[in-house]
């Protein structure tokens, strides 16, 4: 964790580059979360990675120092709700595009997470697998994303402590699937995501369980 990182600076040099990333794309509850990043030439924090690869500490490290030194970010989540009603990939572009739209400084590129995206207007972009290990840009919105998500599921677990999203932020783990199983549903699950739908789980309570 403290050699340079390897990270590339930008995918080309002539023009200002954001790096766009989302957080809790698999999860069963909660928003999906998205970040867009530009940072300054010559940036640099030798903790930077994919938010992944790092500790929760040093997440919270990083996202304070991106956004003192980012020439712009922002971060933008869409619903549980509208995930449902439009299905998560399309919410996870949707996110994106809202975080772009947010921006203060508008980039000449977009550099994304990934292999698939809808064209944001008059932007032209890049689809890069694991770019938020390849890419500084990406990375750093990967972190933001992370952070912000976490955030959001901390303050949730807070009014729903039986799901233990303290912990799993809303991801398939097995606790949080046996939670489902015998609390029922929260208004914050993905009532389309397969774990969620009440046919394939035999609790005799679905109704909403309430709050703590």
């Amino acid at each position: 964790m403290n050699a340079r990182s390897a990270l590339l600076p930008y995918y080309r040099d002539d023009g200002l580059e954001a790096g766009c990333d989302e957080a809790g794309r698999g999860c069963l509850a909660g928003p999906v979360f998205a970040a867009a990043v530009i940072l300054p030439a010559g940036f640099y924090h030798p903790l930077l990675n994919d938010s992944k690869q790092l500790h929760a500490a040093e997440r919270e490290t990083l996202r304070q120092y991106i956004e003192q030194h980012a020439l712009s970010f922002a971060v933008a989540a869409v619903s549980p709700e509208e995930i449902d009603r439009i299905n998560i990939l399309q919410a996870s572009f949707l996110a994106m595009h809202l975080a772009i739209d947010r921006l203060p400084v508008r980039p000449q590129r977009l550099l994304i997470d990934g292999n698939r995206f809808k064209p944001y207007p008059g932007i032209p972009h890049v689809c890069i697998v694991k770019g938020d290990a390849t890419y500084a840009a990406i990375a750093a919105a990967s972190i933001l994303a992370k952070t912000y998500r976490d955030s959001w599921m901390l303050d949730l677990h807070a009014r729903y402590p039986r799901y233990g999203w303290d912990r799993n932020k809303g991801y398939p783990t097995a606790a949080h699937r046996r939670a489902i199983q015998q609390l029922g549903l929260t208004p914050h699950h993905r009532k389309t995501f397969a774990p969620c739908m009440p046919e394939l789980f035999t609790t005799a309570d679905r109704s909403h369980p309430q709050e703590s």
